[in-house]
């Protein structure tokens, strides 16, 4: 591959994407196309925008002119599709804006692919990042495998799985080379601060409670961001075309587990823990079965959650 796409990678997990992309592979080249939305900004990535390898794309997914106009004059060998309306509370205020982007917004960049390539398959790849939420609730034990039924249960989890679907579909249908990750939650620096653990340190910060869905008891699992880079580079390296892979870790913590270790950090016993309202569908647990990764690829966290953490809430201390 000479020409990678990045889609979406001035966002959280995209910025931290692109960077390691454009550090690893000097001899690519690495194109990063966002529509810089309020989760992208490119202060994520001051200190790669001047590298040779690297050009910055400014754009929606949903814009089929300028889709095919890019994929025609960079033809693109390699797509990593990190792209997606991602925050379940929105999904569930504005469930078509999150049909659009991640269904609609992938088979468009599906179809140009298939229309770049065609049959000339050799060498490409369509990479799908998406979520453990397509596989829906957890009750206390057990785990999501890779032939776990999809089950969605938020309109943002239901729109995910879609575009998981459609990601095989094309593979089947056209023969088009893919691979899917469905990952755990993702924290560490750059996070906007929607999702609940920079959410959680904004509030300490502002000496605002803190506060939880129902009772704070719903389970999931983390992975530090630099470590679910990592794995996405293995993949992309060793991966076998067709298959999916979980990514996890084995830290689960409940909610208010992260609140209490977060104001254990900040050595904070003024500040409380309120409980609001339970949103609709909300899932138990997730937790993944990660097997594959560690056994076919090698890859295991390199980050223990204690050590995430620290390095996520001095971050965010220095950063304001």
């Amino acid at each position: 591959m000479k020409n990678i796409l990045i889609t979406g990678g001035a966002g959280f997990i995209g910025s931290h994407v692109v960077r390691l992309f454009v550090k690893k592979y000097a001899e690519y080249n690495i194109y990063n196309l966002d529509a810089l939305t309020y989760a992208g900004n490119l202060e994520n990535l001051i200190d790669i925008q001047n590298e040779k390898n690297y050009t910055f794309l400014y754009g929606n997914i949903n814009n089929d002119i300028l889709i095919e106009s890019i994929f025609q004059k960079y033809r693109f060998e390699g797509i990593i599709h990190l792209a997606a309306e991602s925050h379940v509370d929105r999904s569930i205020s504005d469930p078509l804006a999150f049909a659009k982007t991640n269904i609609l917004g992938t088979i468009n960049l599906l179809n140009n692919f298939k229309k770049l390539w065609n049959s000339d398959w050799k060498g490409k790849i369509f990479y799908h990042i998406s979520t453990d939420e397509v596989y829906g609730s957890l009750g206390e034990k057990g785990y999501f495998k890779e032939s776990t039924p999809y089950d969605p249960n938020s309109p943002y989890s239901a729109s995910k799985a879609s575009s998981d679907h459609f990601v095989r579909a094309y593979g089947e249908t056209y023969g088009m080379p893919y691979v899917i990750t469905n990952c755990s939650n993702n924290y560490g620096p750059n996070q906007f601060p929607e999702k609940l653990i920079p959410k959680l340190i904004y509030n300490i910060l502002q000496n605002k409670p803190l506060t939880l869905y129902g009772r704070g008891k719903n389970i999931r699992e983390w992975i530090y961001v630099e470590d679910h880079c990592e794995a996405l580079l293995k993949i992309l390296e060793k991966g076998k075309v067709g298959e999916s892979y979980n990514v996890g870790t084995s830290d689960s913590f409940k909610n208010i587990d992260i609140a209490k270790k977060l104001l254990k950090i900040f050595n904070n016993k003024k500040i409380k823990i309120r409980f609001v309202k339970d949103r609709p569908g909300h899932d138990i647990r997730y937790s993944l079965d990660y097997t594959k990764i560690k056994k076919k690829l090698g890859w295991r966290k390199k980050t223990k959650f204690e050590e995430g953490i620290l390095k996520t809430v001095y971050w965010y201390l220095n950063n304001q």
